[in-house]
């Protein structure tokens, strides 16, 4: 049997090159402020995988994506294992694009301590008298640079997403900003819908897109999971104030109260977090993972 080793490791995620496809894992790492914890929150990748999967299908009729199996059947006989099973996408190779894709509905986070001090988010000017965690009048695309892990991704404008993409794709720079930014809308404007529908708020996420073998855009990476998204629940919504949320704001908040943990996670902490992303993927798909 032939052995695999990642060619990539990310904060949470391997990559594992399958000649013209190559293999996603989502590992049980968990990461915040782009440090990664000395946790692991076990069935964490399971659901990353599964969700991402879920959005992908719900989506395809917006952008086309990477996923070609989630089946460990379709994959080398390594991966065919517990340690895999669940937890793997088999994927379309691309290249990818360097630009986060972000995009808020809800004002929160770093976007509300911007507005307060000046009216904007990341540039863009915002109407007075919204509180914490208001629904924004549409939602906003505030792209970033893709940091190096260990580094911190820096917001950029649009026009600077059009210079980036300009000066590695001449002449192609601002057809893709416009691809990216547009899809990035509307692909939260349709989930957002279903999820609030599901009860479910997603107050804001971050895609990210690659170009395929004959330059398209397609989405790739995950999708509208916990670890990329801000999920709010719809019941006991107010503005005003923050959120209780299912994603893992919940984490940032107890390491921001213990800044000498040393991004360790008590036990207690590390349940409540994997509970609450298997109720969000309940909610969403309407299943239990199995």
């Amino acid at each position: 049997m032939r052995e695999f080793k990642p060619v990539k490791e990310g904060k949470v995620r391997e990559v594992y090159d399958n000649g013209d496809s190559m293999i996603i894992v989502a590992t049980d790492r968990i990461s915040a402020f782009d440090v990664i914890l000395k946790n692991q929150v076990v069935k964490k990748g399971k659901i990353l995988t599964q969700m991402s999967k879920f959005w992908f299908d719900f989506t395809k009729d917006i952008v086309p994506n990477h996923m070609l199996s989630v089946d460990v059947n379709d994959m080398p006989e390594y991966f065919r294992s517990d340690k895999y099973n669940g937890n793997s996408m088999l994927c379309k190779k691309l290249e990818m694009l360097p630009i986060e894709c972000i995009v808020r509905g809800y004002i929160t986070g770093s976007g509300w301590e911007s507005y307060k001090k000046n009216g904007t988010v990341c540039g863009i000017e915002l109407p007075d008298g919204l509180k914490e965690s208001d629904k924004l009048p549409e939602p906003i695309y505030t792209p970033t640079t893709k940091a190096d892990l260990g580094d911190h991704d820096e917001h950029i404008t649009f026009e600077d997403s059009v210079e980036i993409l300009e000066k590695l794709y001449p002449s192609k720079g601002e057809e893709y900003a416009v691809k990216i930014r547009d899809c990035t809308v509307s692909l939260y404007k349709k989930c957002a819908e279903y999820a609030l529908e599901k009860g479910i708020i997603i107050a804001d996420t971050k895609f990210e897109f690659g170009l395929d073998e004959n330059g398209n855009v397609v989405l790739g990476d995950e999708m509208l999971t916990p670890d990329s998204s801000r999920f709010w629940p719809k019941e006991g919504y107010e503005p005003g104030k923050g959120q209780p949320s299912f994603d893992k704001q919940f984490v940032r908040d107890w390491l921001k109260a213990n800044p000498e943990s040393d991004y360790k996670l008590p036990q207690d902490i590390v349940d409540k977090t994997v509970g609450k992303y298997e109720e969000a993927y309940q909610m969403l798909t309407g299943k239990a993972l199995t």
